[in-house]
């Protein structure tokens, strides 16, 4: 029995694709984005038809340009969400085209090979600071390349501003277009759904408790609350005094309170996920009243009694009935809030600890040096091959190298087959509609293309292909009718380059990209936990003396200001970014480091279980279960940080920095466990 057990789990091990051989055929799920698709459609169409009508082409191919890359950062959201995430990319597109332009026009053709290592460099270290950053540092890039290269009349700073001319436009239509179901006139209909979606998550991960789906419904609950909380704090941010339409500050401040409400209430709900034991259907129904109390910006009615059988279920109960007295009230000023909900938002705290030389981190260094060396190579070859049209290598190798935005064999192959669709369908068009007469067939390309962009992110092939369809219009309209045939050979050629100097055995070490990551999640981690247990870092000092709280007696609770709920998000999102790099290093084609390959997903289970003690800790301790000691409590967070400088490093924890598990306190208890945990998965690759 147990040798036909063996034999069949061999057998499967056989049978099962890899994950770097499966990852070119995964697709994203999820409904279509129907507003994104019409601010698709009217993006980049009309801004070209305006160039055909003014006999301006070269300013409206650029402008066109613009809106179609700021399409494809145009992702769900709120209004105001869009102002940050198509604003600084385009902003960041359209400096890179300026100095492009500026390189072009002063320098020689051969000062574009170390003038795009420089900015390559600069663009793979801004890609670890976060999805944003990395969506500027790209179109930074890719538009260098295109301004140095492509040839189009004007000066830089005109060029430029055309280019953030279209981004603006679609910024614009993001504005005025709302998405399909928000009410006509209402101001805030955006960041009330990301607040009820929170709650709706919540309510599906008390669903899932103990059963398989629990571990992908917490991961869409954290994914919430950082939708729910950047809406949010936009929202305090842009939003103006009253009297306007849609609502004033009492509108502002009912968001502000029942996302407070929601936090809270999905802190000692982690308590419940992490508890493990299936949970009454009842108890789910607290969070989608107050989802559906939320859309509707009104009073929750009643909720379900409490049943306060264990100290995380208590602390989930008080929460929900603080939720329900917070969901009463609606005046800007007067009464506290109950406890739980910051009235007040301080400054984020950073990711990263201030450390010298963090700069310049092991993570920053890797990922700038390959995107430098891989953009420099492809433009040296460029320029070595062709008299014009030599960007579209280092253009091409940009969206394919930089490690963040996915496994690389997955994205050459996806490259090139989407060019290929892409190149394919656009000769097809042409020997059809070129004998229409004028350029009118192509407005009618590039509509449809801007409208299919929102669907096409869900995969990298479509995606590519198009891409190259507007890029070809773009091209075509600008008058140059050559190029179609040329841009499927570069990029079979930039995808070689890449794959050859992206793979090379001193740039693709996961343990250090993806260590990197973890390590951010840690300290993070750290530092809520220091917040809760009022434990100093090294040489600090705490804020409350420990000695003021007797033997037994519990601390103040500190991990629900809005300090300790500032730095719990911090942690939560440094964590999602470390599974996704993790994901992302196990479809990976198998390298120079195969024999140091950590099982990350493993390390993610056990980094994730971390997080949710440092919560349940905090859960547990305002709801006054006693402190653990000053000396345990430092031996914990101490364990934290060496174990992040370990990951930094691209090395195992050393054993000695890993204290005792401690006897007292079940939540540190588990976290020492994972850090042991995460010890023996690094040291045995």
């Amino acid at each position: 029995m147990t040798a036909s057990l063996v034999r069949r789990a061999r057998s499967a091990r056989r049978t099962t694709v890899p994950a770097w051989l499966s990852h070119p055929l995964g697709w994203h799920s999820g409904p279509i984005p129907r507003a994104a698709v019409v601010r698709g459609a009217l993006g980049a169409g009309p801004l070209l038809a305006l160039g055909v009508l003014t006999g301006h082409l070269g300013p409206a191919v650029l402008a066109g340009l613009g809106a179609m890359l700021a399409g494809v950062n145009d992702r769900p959201g709120t209004r105001r969400t869009g102002v940050v995430h198509l604003g600084l990319p385009a902003v960041a597109g359209a400096f890179g085209l300026l100095c492009g332009g500026l390189l072009a026009d002063t320098g020689g053709r051969w000062a574009a090979v170390p003038a795009l290592f420089v900015v390559g460099w600069l663009s793979g270290a801004l890609s670890v600071a976060g999805p944003v950053w990395s969506a500027a540092a790209t179109q930074l890039l890719v538009t260098a390349s295109i301004g140095a290269g492509m040839p189009l009349a004007g000066p830089a700073w005109l060029k430029a501003s055309c280019y953030l001319g279209g981004a603006a436009w679609l910024l614009l239509l993001r504005f005025l277009l709302r998405a399909p179901g928000l009410r006509r006139g209402a101001r805030w209909d955006g960041e009330r759904e990301a607040v009820a979606a929170v709650f709706d998550a919540l309510a599906d991960a008390l669903r899932a408790v103990g059963g398989p789906d629990a571990g992908a419904a917490r991961r869409r609950l954290t994914a919430a609350q950082q939708r729910a909380d950047e809406s949010v704090r936009l929202m305090r941010l842009l939003s103006r005094p009253a009297g306007a339409r849609g609502g004033g500050p009492a509108a502002v401040h009912r968001i502000v309170t029942r996302f407070g409400a929601a936090t809270a209430l999905c802190e000692a709900g982690i308590a419940l996920l992490w508890e493990g034991r299936p949970l009454p259907r009842e108890v789910a129904e607290g969070p989608r009243r107050l989802a559906a109390a939320v859309r509707a910006d009104a009073a929750p009615g009643a909720l379900p009694s409490p049943a306060s059988d264990t100290v995380q279920r208590g602390a989930f109960d008080r929460a929900l009935l603080d939720a329900a007295v917070a969901f009463d009230r609606t005046e800007p000023e007067g009464r506290p809030l109950p406890y739980g909900i910051a009235t007040t938002r301080p400054r984020a705290p950073r990711a990263v600890p201030r450390r010298p030389g963090r700069v310049f981190a092991p993570a920053r260094r890797e990922n700038g040096l390959r995107v430098a060396l891989c953009v420099a190579v492809s433009a040296a070859v460029a320029l070595s091959l062709h008299q014009t049209h030599w960007y579209w290598l280092p253009a091409t190798a940009a969206f394919l190298v930089k490690p963040d935005l996915g496994p690389l064999f997955s994205r050459v192959v996806n490259r090139v087959a989407g060019t290929a669709a892409g190149v394919l369908v656009f000769t097809l068009v042409t020997a059809v509609a070129t004998g229409l007469g004028g350029p009118w067939w192509l407005i009618g390309v590039v509509v449809t293309g801007g409208a299919l962009i929102p669907v096409a992110t869900r995969h990298f092939g479509f995606q590519t292909a198009v891409v190259t369809l507007l890029v070809l219009s773009f091209l075509y309209a600008a008058g140059d009718t050559e190029a179609t045939a040329a841009r499927l050979l570069d990029t079979g050629l930039a995808c070689a380059i890449v794959l050859l100097v992206g793979h090379l055995p001193h740039l693709t070490d996961p343990r250090v990209r993806v260590g990197h990551r973890f390590a951010v999640a840690l300290r993070c981690t750290e530092r809520y936990l220091r917040h809760v247990l009022d434990t100093p870092s090294d040489g600090g000092a705490p804020s409350t003396p420990r000695a003021s709280h007797g033997a037994g007696t519990p601390a103040p609770p500190r991990g629900g200001d809005a300090t300790g709920i500032a730095l719990r998000h911090a942690a939560y999102r440094a964590l999602a970014e470390a599974r996704a790099a993790a994901e992302t290093a196990a479809a990976e084609l198998p390298g120079p480091h195969r024999t140091h390959r950590h099982d990350w997903a493993a390390v993610a289970a056990r980094a994730e279980r971390i997080v949710e003690a440092a919560t349940v800790c905090a859960v547990r301790v305002e709801q006054g279960v006693p402190l653990p000691s000053a000396a345990e409590a430092r031996e914990v967070t101490r364990a934290l940080a060496a174990t992040a400088d370990a990951l930094e490093e691209g090395r195992p924890p050393a054993a000695a920095a890993l204290p005792p598990v401690p006897s007292r306190c079940r939540s540190l208890r588990d976290v020492v466990t994972h850090l042991h945990g995460i010890q023996a998965l690094t040291t045995a690759a």
